[in-house]
């Protein structure tokens, strides 16, 4: 599917409730895993251990931390949409985000996004993305829910 191009408000408004488009997949391997984990300080060893993750985990696998899947979020979002004639974007908030599955290391992922809801403040344009991101193979996502951004058009 090809990126999608926004050019201003009434663009975006025009594709209420449609599936905006789908991202490449993205290998989310240990390295990626590790870095996380050493942005973070969180060093669990479910994420940073694969060895003890083969033996105690009921995965038999380590698995990326729940905001490492979320932290990619940005990145997919780019490779669907360009927004054009913009002063700047501001992530607003998260809601209904659930973790449905986790994220075995060696899996690749992909963002899956629709317009949700739009609004105009004064301006400032109020997206609701609906997203889901999705493990290749795998029915059930591992994680979905609705990122607003706020968009100011020049």
């Amino acid at each position: 599917m090809a990126k999608l191009t926004v050019n201003n408000y009434d663009e975006l408004a025009a594709r209420l409730g449609e599936k905006l488009g789908e991202s490449e997949w993205l290998l989310v391997d240990q390295e990626r895993i590790n870095l996380f984990a050493d942005a973070t300080l969180d060093h669990q060893w479910i994420h940073v251990d694969p060895e003890r993750a083969k033996a105690e985990s009921p995965y038999k696998s380590t698995i990326a931390h729940g905001y490492l899947t979320l932290s990619l979020l940005p990145h997919m979002w780019q490779e669907i949409i360009e927004v054009k004639n913009l002063k700047m974007m501001v992530n607003y908030g998260m809601d209904k985000m659930r973790f449905g599955r986790p994220v075995l290391a060696g899996s690749r992922v992909r963002l899956v996004a629709t317009l949700a809801g739009i609004e105009n403040l004064r301006g400032i344009c109020k997206a609701g993305i609906s997203f889901r991101i999705e493990i290749e193979g795998e029915r059930k996502p591992a994680l979905e829910g609705i990122a607003t951004f706020l968009y100011y058009f020049e």
